[in-house]
């Protein structure tokens, strides 16, 4: 079971609204109280086939919000670092994302890219998200179907890379709506954090509710999660394990660098695959050409995958935003998500779980491997 001891628990109950409804409501309610001068927020798109993340001071505007969106057109870490890479000077900013979205903001303030001072990071059970590329066929049927996913948590529909996250409902910032295993029409709202604290007092939201219930829910679902998640990486593995392999896996690639776009781990303002420091003379490559006896171009796909993956495997959330944006429909972030349990799994990391949590790369200890026969 999960342990309770460390949260503060209070139960909203609502008046016929759904879970969604229940919390933008109360994100109006911090607005109107100054608990927060902004909230930022997925609100559905003017063309109503897509959510953009947008900035709200008016209780009034949050009506076209949804927390819980169907699909993730771009990523809540990167969005948090567009707005806070400098800070939020005085004022106070809630940020509602999902758990990996969170993870990645915490992971991005620890690299230097997020100033979370002014920050309360605040999260919520999550089903999962629907493929963007087929939400946008009918986006009318894909609110329909993740109606259905958010009542149920079924995986049924969701992305591949969600049926095996490690942090659905698993508590990461300072707040959490927890609904699983409840009752309709009701949730929990927890904090683990002196700014979550704050939140509730201000809000004069009782504390002190038993949410063994709601433990006892998300056990379940982490379990069967887990479960995915063995059997899927165990599946990829045996696809794309090996040089050969791994070239077959991104044969499909056009080199667009759409998945290093939108990845929020990926923050350098020019990548070297993009600069002109990239590429080489012709000479180069036909000299690269003749030894091979062909040369595809653009040239250095695989080198940019693999370089990707040294630089972020340790960090990466398997928010799947790379794969969203995939226009071949390359699996890249179930790849990236057995490439980084791989990594994290040898520094004994989990990523985005706390901010006092060092990431490897940038903390030397001389004996870290020694006597481990599986890492060598």
């Amino acid at each position: 079971m999960i342990s309770l001891d460390r949260l503060r628990v209070a139960a909203l109950v609502s008046d016929g609204n759904d879970v969604k409804e229940m919390i933008v409501s109360l994100l109006g309610k911090a607005l109107r109280e100054g608990v927060f001068d902004a909230v930022l927020v997925p609100l559905v798109a003017p063309g109503q086939d897509s959510y953009d993340y947008v900035l709200v001071g008016n209780p009034s505007l949050l009506k076209g919000a949804n927390p819980i969106p169907p699909v993730v057109p771009v990523s809540g870490g990167r969005a948090l670092m567009s707005l806070a890479r400098r800070g939020t000077g005085d004022m106070r900013i809630a940020a509602v994302m999902r758990p990996c979205e969170i993870r990645a903001a915490i992971e991005l303030a620890k690299l230097g890219q997020v100033d979370l001072k002014g920050i309360t990071l605040i999260g919520m059970d999550c089903p999962g998200a629907l493929p963007l590329q087929d939400f946008v066929k009918s986006p009318e049927d894909g609110e329909e179907k993740f109606k259905t996913v958010l009542r149920s948590f079924d995986d049924d529909g969701v992305r591949p890379v969600c049926k095996m996250c490690r942090s659905s409902a698993t508590l990461f910032g300072d707040l959490h709506f927890g609904f699983v295993g409840l009752e309709d029409r009701s949730c929990f709202l927890m904090s683990q954090t002196t700014k979550g604290n704050d939140v509730l007092d201000r809000m004069s939201l009782g504390t002190g509710v038993d949410a063994s219930a709601w433990a006892r829910g998300i056990e379940g679902l982490s379990a069967r999660r887990e479960a995915g998640r063995t059997e899927t990486l165990g599946e990829l593995s045996e696809r794309v394990v090996g040089t050969e392999k791994l070239l077959r896996a991104f044969g499909d690639c056009i080199n667009c660098h759409n998945c290093m776009r939108v990845c929020p781990i990926c923050y350098c303002r020019v990548c070297g695959f993009d600069s002109q420091r990239g590429g080489h003379p012709a000479v180069d490559y036909f000299q690269r050409a003749q030894s091979k006896g062909s040369l595809r171009l653009p040239a250095d796909t695989m080198l940019f995958h693999l370089g990707r993956m040294a630089h972020m495997s340790l960090s990466c959330v398997s928010c799947g935003a790379c794969e969203d944006a995939c226009p071949a429909s390359i699996p890249i972030a179930q790849i990236f998500s057995l490439v980084g349990d791989r990594a994290q799994r040898a520094f004994d990391y989990f990523p985005g779980s706390s901010v006092d949590d060092a990431i490897p790369l940038l903390v030397f200890r001389e004996e870290e491997f020694e006597g481990d026969d599986e890492n060598g």
